[in-house]
């Protein structure tokens, strides 16, 4: 259940940052060319801004949901085959610090 999800996150990822780079606040970005003049006299500039708005909160508020949806679908596993943690630092090295020498060199220019 959790790759679905993951899937669909990544596909939200993308349409999100497609929509807001096309995006331009002053109403002169990428959205304005597409179509050259025909963009203004059949929607207008100011219908496609309000779209790419409406789009950029929907795929935020889709992407929110997702991310919270998959943090539910992740498999934690049950009592059998839940991971055990009691013997994961079983077989670790671990190392002694030596302490610093102090030796000091008089290398300085006199």
């Amino acid at each position: 259940m959790y790759l679905p999800i993951l899937i669909l996150i990544l596909i939200v990822a993308i349409a999100l940052i497609l929509i807001v780079m096309v995006q331009n606040p002053k109403g002169g970005g990428l959205s304005s060319s597409f179509g050259g003049g025909a963009g203004q006299s059949i929607g207008g500039v100011q219908n496609t801004n309000s779209f790419l708005d409406r789009t950029t909160w929907t795929l935020a508020i889709a992407m929110f949901a997702l991310i919270l949806l998959a943090n539910f679908a992740i498999d934690r596993g049950n009592g059998d085959n839940a991971p055990q943690l009691d013997s994961t630092l079983e077989n670790v090295e671990t190392t002694t610090q030596t302490p610093a020498t102090t030796n000091t060199t008089k290398d300085s220019v006199q």
